[in-house]
């Protein structure tokens, strides 16, 4: 897949873009957790069964899981900080619809619409890759990937004091409020990116990509009530798995497909993607653990009988820590690449889900286990989206991190489930009301930690990123540029010189790098000595086109073949004119 810039004028990245990006995240996953301290209430609050109740929560959970690939892609094409905007107005017009509710259909609409909005994660990570400079883009990305732990840990203790101060529908109010401020910051703070995909948008893909989902969420989030053994449960994976492959076979086929699973096969791509699911596993455990061990009522032996407010405050610290990890996992992987961060990041949450199965006894220890998991958790998230970039073209970012954080509601929705059921099945039936025991505390503990032990195996198989270079950086200050970096971190494609007829360097040639069909692939200009360094999207013969102020143009045929070469470009030699 190739990419081209649009003919917006350069325009640098101000430095309010991270910080308002990562509001944007953290406005989002703030969804996911905002009804958690009201969750024992929504059958009474909805009047309806608590099996209907809970479609309040799978609702948002499978339309973000739709919706995450699909406006990635639609990021590639159209502009990520458009996308963004729109994911944001839907979260918004879906949390005003909620507000004004009590009736469990227009509720569970109105969820839908806010899971909507998930897929903002990805879209600000592509705004950060294509905007800021290298010595910047670590700690950004780091922030914006942990800004999905970070709002939903920083959500509990709000969203408990507001609804046990006030009517629980104030919670969308603020929920809306926080989106159209996050709309008005991005219009104000944040530049429209002018990296574009080629291509038109697969909505055949999208379709089939729904469809899969669904049908593999659903059985996901619902089989504890409908049966794990059930005709319906095991009929729907069946389903899945034949709609999924079907969709697979169609989008290696198709030109310009919604996921390039070529690219996602690659070795790299497809253990971070499963090490996703294992963190989104062991996040998701610690937020559906604490707050009920927390609040449950100390007659049971057990409970330490907070309020929900204080409960939410005990728990808060997971996504504080989260926040505060970014420039700490800036500084790691600078030093030792993204795979030994998220190596120690599993490893502290290991300790904090090993050390918390002996700190359930006061409400102090839940603070500290908070603490050691937000740490683990803040470094694992932060590694993920670097380890996918480094591993796509730059014109697929967008996508391919879309398809990583879908990986992470997977694992979410998978401990959602599990979790679910062990606390179900352990739980002690006391006057018809099912309540938690501590032995199925431990034993989802337990679930987190082969989690973590999976991911780290998974993580120990990656492949090892080359060390980061010494030698001065270039700025990235446009589009063009990126390709210098992009071609840096992949180290594979042509580099080279632009020279002039005396043989000293050109500086800010434009180089473009077009395939064998004609199109461009690759674009990028020469620094002030004369280098420049263009990615390839695939072995095999291309042409290299060199242009400069007060020269003429030159092409000059080069093949590459899976090994990084050099081609010095000379403008003072006869060349054909190429269309670029």
């Amino acid at each position: 897949m190739t990419h081209t810039t649009t003919d917006q004028p350069d325009r640098r990245a101000g430095a309010a873009v991270v910080p308002v990006l990562a509001f944007a995240g953290i406005v989002v996953a703030v969804m996911q957790t905002l009804l958690v301290p009201v969750i024992k209430d929504l059958p009474q609050l909805l009047d309806t069964a608590p099996s209907n109740a809970t479609w309040v929560l799978t609702s948002t959970l499978l339309s973000g899981a739709v919706a995450t690939p699909i406006m990635g892609r639609l990021g590639d094409l159209y502009g990520k900080r458009r996308m963004l905007i729109l994911s944001l107005a839907v979260m918004v017009v879906g949390a005003l619809v909620s507000a004004v509710t009590s009736q469990l259909l227009t509720m569970i609409v109105g969820r839908a619409l806010q899971g909507f909005a998930m897929g903002a994660i990805p879209l600000g990570i592509g705004l950060m890759r294509d905007m800021l400079p290298r010595e910047k883009l670590g700690s950004a990305m780091a922030l914006m990937s942990s800004s999905i732990g970070v709002g939903g840990g920083l959500a509990l203790p709000a969203a408990a004091l507001v609804a046990q101060h006030t009517n629980w529908h104030a919670l969308f109010y603020g929920a809306a409020g926080l989106g159209a401020l996050a709309i008005v910051l991005t219009l104000v703070a944040v530049p429209e990116s002018p990296m574009r995909a080629e291509g038109s948008f697969d909505a055949l893909g999208a379709l089939g990509l729904s469809t899969g989902l669904v049908l593999l969420l659903l059985p996901i989030t619902k089989g504890s009530d409908w049966g794990w053994s059930s005709g319906t449960t095991l009929g729907l994976f069946a389903a899945s798995v034949a709609v999924l492959l079907l969709w697979g076979v169609y989008e290696l086929r198709a030109k310009a497909p919604l996921v390039d699973l070529r690219t996602t096969a690659r070795r790299e791509v497809l253990l971070t993607n499963l090490a996703s699911i294992m963190v989104g596993v062991s996040f998701y455990v610690v937020s559906l653990v604490l707050p009920q061990l927390l609040q449950l009522p100390k007659a049971t032996g057990y409970g330490l009988g907070q309020s929900m407010v204080v409960a939410g405050l005990c728990v808060a610290p997971l996504g504080l820590t989260m926040m505060f990890t970014a420039p700490v996992y800036a500084r790691v992987s600078a030093r030792y690449g993204p795979k030994v961060t998220l190596i120690t990041g599993l490893l502290i949450i290991a300790l904090g889900y090993g050390g918390g199965l002996g700190l359930m006894d006061a409400a102090w220890q839940t603070i500290v286990t908070s603490v050691v998991l937000g740490a683990g958790i803040g470094l694992a998230y932060s590694s993920l989206p670097a380890l996918i970039i480094g591993a796509v073209p730059a014109s697929e970012t967008g996508a391919a991190n879309g398809l990583n954080t879908l990986m992470r509601s997977i694992g979410t929705s998978v401990s959602s489930a599990v979790i679910g059921m062990v606390l179900a099945n352990t739980a002690n039936n006391v006057g018809g009301i099912a309540i938690p025991t501590m032995h199925g505390f431990r034993v989802s503990f337990l679930i987190a930690t082969a989690a973590v032990a999976v991911g780290l195996l998974l993580a120990v198989f990656l492949p090892k990123a080359p060390r980061p270079s010494q030698h001065t950086q270039l700025r990235v200050s446009s589009e063009e540029e990126a390709g210098i970096e992009h071609a840096e971190e992949v180290l594979q494609g042509f580099r080279g010189r632009v020279l002039d007829a005396d043989g000293s360097p050109v500086a800010r040639a434009k180089v473009t790098l077009i395939d064998r069909r004609g199109r461009q692939a690759g674009a990028t200009v020469s620094g002030e000595d004369g280098s420049y360094a263009v990615a390839v999207p695939s072995q095999g013969a291309y042409v290299l086109a060199a242009r400069a102020a007060g020269h003429g143009p030159l092409a000059s045929s080069a093949t590459h073949s899976g090994e990084e070469r050099a081609v010095d470009l000379d403008l003072s030699l006869p060349g054909e004119a190429v269309s670029a």
